[in-house]
């Protein structure tokens, strides 16, 4: 585990979903600034995050994204939140969040629904420096 995650925002994601995977891999290959670390919600650390806020500890079909001592942000919300930290071409997301949210969780929830069916199960492995921003506690 790389030391000062509380520094970082955090990705909290499916760790068992091909879609979740493809998501975690795009964001590493375009975090140059290093803001991300990840962790599973089936993980100890993930676990603790949802139980702590009182979230569904069993279920897996919400994609949260935390800045440690603030709130978390989850589903569309936390797409855009991410692809804004991201910058460049991504901070154009921004003209997402006029859509309100309620709507924009709609399509997530639908995606989500699918998920499965929509990426194909590859094992995820991460390169030695991608390792480091995993959260593995």
């Amino acid at each position: 585990m790389r030391e000062n995650w509380e520094d970082q925002h955090i990705v909290f994601f499916d760790g068992d979903c091909g879609v979740c995977n493809f998501w975690v891999q795009w964001i590493l290959e375009r975090d140059k600034n290093n803001k991300f670390m990840f962790a599973s919600l089936q993980s100890d650390f993930g676990q603790k995050f949802l139980a702590e806020r009182g979230l569904e500890t069993k279920v897996f079909n919400t994609l949260y994204l935390w800045k440690p001592g603030h709130y978390y942000y989850i589903k569309s919300r936390a797409v855009l939140q991410i692809a804004s930290i991201l910058g460049g071409i991504y901070k154009l997301s921004v003209a997402g969040k006029i859509i309100p949210a309620f709507l924009s969780d709609q399509v997530y929830d639908l995606i989500s629904r699918n998920r499965m069916k929509l990426a194909n199960q590859k094992c995820f492995l991460p390169d030695p420096n991608q390792k480091k921003k995993f959260i593995e506690v």
